[in-house]
């Protein structure tokens, strides 16, 4: 039995399909259970910053006293002065805040809005983009590159994560589980640009591309100890033969950039998740990916991810969100827990975790017998 070491490197091991002490235990709850635990309305965490969410999941990890897994760095990205200016109205009522933003962009009026709930998570209730030809200079502002970072809030998030896991900086990459937020008509609207308007559909693409390649430069100077890729859903949203065209490219160049300066990449992708995992583990850099669902919610079986892939890449998951971790006994989640380090962690590389985002009213008990059960049987 090796010796206890901190959670960041714990983690940091870990993610780089080497051995630890333990299996870590990292369970998905960076959103609804910090908001919760701060009882306050959830608008005053996302919308107002008290506190910030990034403190209250902070505050999270030493309660449940998981391995955390800090992706929150606020790069503050500078981006040079748009043209068009926001206005912003509040409306509350009993139990939720209407955030509405208007502005102008060489003289095309548009708007958006964000309704903030009481308990759980905000939700664009208007989109910004109508059309993509009409709504192009836009959609060109909202993709430039940054000019510049801010790096006090980095150091500040640093100095309070501590050794409670490593410290990670987010990026998303091009594809309809990113875009689809901002257009109007969501995803059926963009399968409908897919194939109606390709020429600006690539547009978009390289555009975005262009973009967080150069906040990875960014990210990387900053010199986080993980890198996150996140999307929600790049299957699910899109099917294997867009997500190739238009996510796979970038995913390809950001982890090749993270591996030559030295610093792991982690890739986040709810939903259906098999082919990303194979696509991955033989054609990117990265080193490690999550949560790996298993059916319905997603694709994977952990046992055969391990077995076809383990030796590439590190993993990490995959308790069921709800049917386990929501709605199951702490006896379910003992046996789930057990079954997935027995599945995925001999020889190192497997995180235990859950699938995307454990609900808001997860009971504490079942996190903490998770925990329990990393700290016990996962030992190696």
């Amino acid at each position: 039995m090796q010796d206890e070491i901190s959670s960041r490197d714990r983690m940091l091991l870990t993610m780089k399909n080497t051995q630890a002490d333990r299996v870590p235990v990292a369970p998905d709850f960076s959103n609804m259970i910090p908001c919760r635990l701060t009882e306050k309305p959830f608008w005053e965490v996302y919308y107002f910053g008290d506190p910030p969410l990034w403190k209250a999941y902070i505050e999270a990890v030493r309660y449940f006293g998981t391995d955390g897994w800090f992706t929150d760095g606020d790069m503050q990205f500078q981006y040079p002065r748009q043209r068009y200016e926001a206005i912003e109205e509040l409306n509350k009522y009993p139990d939720r805040w209407i955030v509405r933003r208007r502005g102008k962009m060489d003289g095309a009026p548009y708007s958006w809005e964000t309704t903030y709930f009481q308990g759980d998570p905000p939700t664009e209730t208007e989109k910004p983009i109508k059309d993509i030809d009409a709504d192009w200079d836009l959609i060109r502002s909202w993709f430039l590159p940054p000019n510049g970072y801010n790096p006090d809030i980095l150091k500040k998030q640093r100095e309070e994560l501590g050794e409670l896991g490593p410290f990670g900086i987010s990026i998303p990459y091009p594809g309809f589980q990113h875009w689809f937020g901002l257009f109007a008509g969501g995803l059926e609207t963009l399968v409908y640009w897919y194939y109606d308007k390709p020429d600006r559909i690539e547009e978009l693409r390289l555009l975005h591309e262009a973009q967080v390649l150069s906040q990875m430069e960014m990210i990387l100077d900053a010199k986080p100890d993980f890198v996150l890729l996140g999307a929600s859903g790049t299957i699910t949203l899109q099917s294997p033969k867009i997500a190739r065209h238009l996510s796979l490219p970038a995913i390809q160049k950001l982890t090749k950039m993270a591996k030559e300066a030295g610093i792991p990449t982690m890739l986040h992708s709810c939903g259906k998740e098999k082919i990303l995992v194979k696509w991955c583990a033989e054609e990117t850099d990265l080193n490690c990916i999550n949560p790996l669902e298993i059916p319905p919610m997603g694709d994977c079986d952990l046992a055969e991810i391990k077995r076809l892939y383990g030796d590439k890449i590190a993993l990490m998951g995959n308790i069921h969100t709800t049917k386990v971790m929501l709605m199951g006994t702490v006896d379910d989640v003992e046996r789930a827990a057990c079954e997935a380090i027995d599945a995925a962690a001999e020889g190192g590389g497997f995180i235990l975790s859950t699938g995307d985002q454990c609900g808001r009213d997860t009971p504490d008990n079942n996190i903490f017998k998770l925990v329990e059960v990393a700290k016990n049987y996962g030992r190696y």
